[in-house]
Order: structure tokens, then sequence, then C-alpha cells
């Protein structure tokens, strides 16, 4: 037997993964971008829009879970390619990719009523 041979195994990490997961959350971003522009061009000709009611409609969401979906697969693989086994990177990965995605719809859902009520001089971010 060869000494220089490994008695271990070492998956290929998932390159693939990361790029794919890396693509899907920036073109997912794209199209929430192109969603959110058009809702609020939307309700600035027609201010009796819900804006906030809007904004939780398929046409926001799903662009919106496209990028938590491809953030969690980025994160995932990213750490895989460092050397977690796959089980404790997804275990990171999606509570992690989850709860970021959750704390940015809930503050676009805030942003989105202040506009409402104050319309955009009350984002004076010069103000925080």
């Amino acid at each position: 037997m060869d000494p220089f041979v490994s008695l271990y195994y070492y998956p290929q990490p998932p390159y693939f993964l990361l790029i794919a997961g890396l693509l899907a959350g920036a073109t997912s971003g794209l199209a929430f971008k192109a969603s959110l522009e058009q809702l609020v061009q939307a309700w600035n000709r027609d201010r009796s829009i819900n804006l906030p009611a809007r904004a939780k409609e398929k046409e926001l969401f799903i662009p919106f879970v496209g990028i938590g979906c491809g953030i969690c697969a980025f994160l995932s693989s990213g750490l895989q390619i460092f050397g977690f086994p796959a089980s404790i990177a997804i275990l990171f990965a999606f509570p992690l990719g989850i709860g970021t995605c959750g704390l940015v719809w809930w503050q676009l859902g805030k942003l989105l009523e202040t506009i409402v009520s104050g319309g955009s001089k009350a984002l004076d971010l010069d103000s925080f």
C-alpha cells in the first residue's frame, strides 16, 4: 500500500452550487429591483394604492424568495468549500439566510409604511 495515499475521502467542493447560488441571487435581485420600482412608480401616480399591502403580493415576494434561496445555496456551498461537512453547512446557512431575509423583508415593510405616511421626504437619512 502506498503510504502517500490518504485514507480519508474528501468530497469535491460544490463549486457549481456556489456559482448557481450567486447567479440565482443576483438575477432574482434584479427582478426584485424592477418589481419594486414599478410598484413605487404606480403608487406615485395613484396614491390610493395601499403600498405595504401590495408589496406582499407575489410580484415582489417571488423574486425575494429567489434571493433568499440563492443566499442559502451560496452560503452553504461556500462553507463546504472551506471544509465543513454538508450537513453542518446547511444547518448554519439556512437559519442565517432565512433570518436575514426575514429581517430585510420586515425592514422593507417599515420603509414602505414610512414612504406612505410622509412621502419620500420622510426618508431623510441625514437625520439618523
